[in-house]
């Protein structure tokens, strides 16, 4: 038994005799109480409702639509509520799911196989979150994996801590399929996955509950965590098992576990890894030591999305890349909007309005864009979209903010940091598929690899700035962004662009 399944035993040792206590009990219906109110979160629905309100006010706001699935953390929401918060923006609250599916790791037993609570509904202080008892019920008829103790949820907390953020975030009536998976075992999660990968689209929603890294110091819980994150990012299971294998060998020290919902992320990953037309984002990263100030024992937390991809990149059909053309004023009111959005939201949290009115229509054509925010010519962040479905200057505003917030490589950008950064903005021009990498300019093109669901990009400068040859560049693109490895770019489209460098 590895790490993780040990973790289940010992961080909640003192409930699992209690649970198993349960396991020959006569079957009967009977709702699911709230365990951790009152210690994980307040038992007072007014006092719950007002944390909550804190937490998404802090929190990351929306960064893409389509988002089928998210990853959650379950602690303590003085802990890990921010970053929860973060996951939980990302999802289409205006939207009638036909069901979400909550799946966790068991904290309170090993069991080969999962358990689906199919025997009443769950209770929290904000009131009572419908189990989709039909479904819940055909599922475990279906496969009988699934079906093992419902008894195994009622002192594990990773399905109930999450729910309070939907009760408070969607608007609309929504039920539960909640499930428990108590085994490593590769083959069963793989069976696992067979069983959800036909629910797996955007008419339901998943939450995939857990935490990251147990009890290491805070630096190596940074490290450690960004390895498991950037595993999960490369869509494939192998890469997060080796990552975990590769933990666990090293002997960190205090490490426990590298992710306690390893079982239920490695059920997801065995089904998007099949999807093509997917793509998982990081959302947020914070660990408990950012929090209560302890760095010496931390556990990591991650906000992650699955974000269903339903357009297909701009892509030019003539057989050139088009110049993209700005004015001067363009690129001067591009330069303002991101500068004073970058002041307005890091001082005071606020994205300032923009007038349309003030802008020309080119800035008002729909394009991609990313935004450089750099320090001393050291890069402080950077994100871009290359699917836009907004005007141009909005799209500006947007990843000025989450250059400064959201890429997960850095910190957020402070207050005192603001004077000394510089802004540079990229206006991309629509892709040209290749078919030689003799077509590709170095300094003048920028790269868009594709191969399955999987993706990655290189601005035309970073040519200049790295010095690499043409299959460096390929190489470094394929194997660091797109997570294909070094020759991948060999057996995958690849597409060029170029881009407008805006500087201040």
């Amino acid at each position: 038994m590895n790490k993780i399944s040990i973790y289940t035993f010992t961080i909640f040792a003192f409930i699992t005799s209690n649970c198993k206590s349960q396991t020959n009990k006569p079957s009967i219906m009977t709702d699911r109480q709230a365990i951790v109110a009152g210690k994980f979160y307040p038992s007072n629905k007014k006092e719950l409702n007002n944390l909550l309100e804190s937490l998404f006010n802090k929190a990351i706001p929306k960064k893409t639509n389509d988002v089928i699935a998210i990853i959650s953390p379950h602690a303590g929401y003085i802990y890990s509520g921010e970053i929860a918060a973060s996951a939980f923006n990302q999802i289409d609250t205006d939207k009638n799911y036909e069901t979400i599916f909550i799946i966790g790791a068991s904290h309170v037993a090993y069991f080969n196989g999962a358990s689906i609570y199919n025997k009443g509904n769950f209770i929290t202080p904000l009131g009572e979150v419908e189990v989709d008892t039909a479904l819940a019920n055909k599922i475990i008829k279906d496969i009988p994996l699934f079906g093992l103790n419902s008894s195994y949820h009622i002192e594990d907390h990773c399905i109930e801590v999450q729910l309070p953020f939907l009760q408070y975030k969607m608007k609309t009536k929504f039920k539960i399929i909640p499930i428990i998976i108590g085994t490593d075992a590769e083959d069963i999660c793989k069976k696992l996955a067979n069983t959800l990968a036909p629910y797996f689209n955007n008419k339901n929603l998943f939450v995939f509950s857990t935490d990251f890294s147990h009890y290491p110091n805070y630096k190596d819980a940074v490290l450690i965590d960004k390895i498991t994150c950037d595993a999960i990012l490369s869509n494939s299971a192998n890469s997060l098992i080796n990552i975990v294998k590769s933990n666990e060998t090293n002997k960190i020290s205090n490490l426990a576990t590298s992710i306690c919902g390893y079982n239920a992320i490695l059920t997801m990953l065995y089904i998007t890894e099949k999807l093509k037309n997917i793509t998982i984002e990081p959302i947020y990263y914070k660990n408990s030591g950012d929090y209560s100030h302890d760095s010496s024992r931390v556990v990591g937390y991650w906000a992650i999305s699955v974000v269903e991809m339903n357009d297909s990149p701009k892509i030019n059909i003539n057989n050139e890349v088009p110049e993209f053309q700005l004015s001067e004023k363009d690129k001067k009111d591009l330069l303002k909007i991101a500068r004073t959005t970058l002041e307005s939201f890091i001082n005071k949290g606020i994205t300032p309005k923009l007038n349309d009115g003030l802008y020309s229509n080119t800035l008002k054509e729909q394009c991609g864009a990313f935004v450089t925010l750099k320090i001393n010519g050291n890069l402080r962040g950077c994100i871009g979209r290359f699917m836009p479905n907004k005007p141009l200057y909005q799209i500006v505003q947007e990843m000025t903010i989450a250059a400064a917030t959201q890429d997960y490589r850095f910190e957020k950008v402070t207050s005192k940091e603001l004077n000394s950064i510089t802004i540079e903005i990229s206006v991309l021009s629509p892709l040209l598929e290749i078919k030689s990498i003799n077509e590709i300019i170095m300094g003048k093109h920028g790269i868009y690899i594709k191969k399955g669901g999987k993706s990655g990009t290189f601005l035309p400068q970073v040519a200049d700035e790295t010095g690499w040859t043409k299959e460096e560049f390929l190489g470094h693109c394929a194997e660091d962004k797109a997570g294909i490895g070094w020759y991948g770019w060999k057996t995958a489209e690849i597409f060029i662009y170029t881009a407008i460098i805006i500087n201040e």
